[in-house]
């Protein structure tokens, strides 16, 4: 929807996918940015998405369907629901590398922990070339004593995971989302905008040097 695709003009997606009732291919939908395309969730009923849950047993159906997807594209990103069953498991099953997002506030110092045991638990079930690409922290306010805390305990615990890029709290970006348009064609001067145009860059950098972390 945040790319300006409405649901009922959806062609199927990950639950079509997992059902065997359409390819990976009938499912790729395409933008009004040449080089961008994606695949929705698609969950239009609580029965269909407890029905995914269900097909998503299948841990490494969604490996073996990207496989043929890998030289299509430079990048394949796997947005994943906020819990560690299911389908998130079947796309770290999947993945190369997994970004862990994380607010400035305890109980994300807590999921973090969570996430990194998971991410080992995963390498253990199949995917040994899993590695942490690293923690972002997200909708960053610097001038609360609250982020300055919660950076400090993760330079402790985890700093060599930390991205040097911070996204900011910034209101441009939620009004990108209402616009149904990439923030960085919303308005790419905005404080939002520059920080994952930068995030981005550390990310080909770490990819080009080979620095992510096991």
């Amino acid at each position: 929807i945040a790319l300006g695709i409405e649901p009922e003009n959806m062609k199927g997606g990950v639950f079509e996918i997992f059902n065997f009732t359409k390819s990976v291919n009938e499912v790729i939908h395409k933008t009004s940015i040449s080089n961008l395309d994606f695949i929705p969730s698609r969950i239009d009923e609580f029965i269909n998405e407890e029905r995914l849950n269900r097909l998503a047993e299948n841990k490494m159906m969604l490996r073996y369907v990207l496989r043929g997807l890998i030289f299509n594209y430079d990048y394949i990103l796997i947005d994943c629901p906020p819990y560690l069953r299911g389908l998130t498991t079947c796309a770290l099953l999947a993945a190369d590398s997994a970004i862990l997002p994380m607010l400035a506030e305890s109980f994300s110092l807590i999921a973090v922990k969570r996430m990194i045991e998971h991410v080992e638990w995963i390498k253990r079930q199949g995917n040994s070339l899993l590695v942490i690409e690293g923690i972002l922290l997200n909708m960053y306010e610097p001038r609360t004593k609250i982020s300055g805390l919660i950076v400090e305990e993760l330079n402790k615990e985890h700093q060599t995971l930390i991205f040097k890029t911070f996204i900011p709290k910034n209101t441009a970006l939620a009004e990108a989302i209402y616009k149904k348009t990439p923030a960085i064609l919303y308005d790419a001067s905005a404080k939002g905008s520059v920080a994952f145009l930068q995030l981005a860059e550390e990310i080909i950098q770490r990819s080009n040097h080979g620095s992510t972390y096991n």
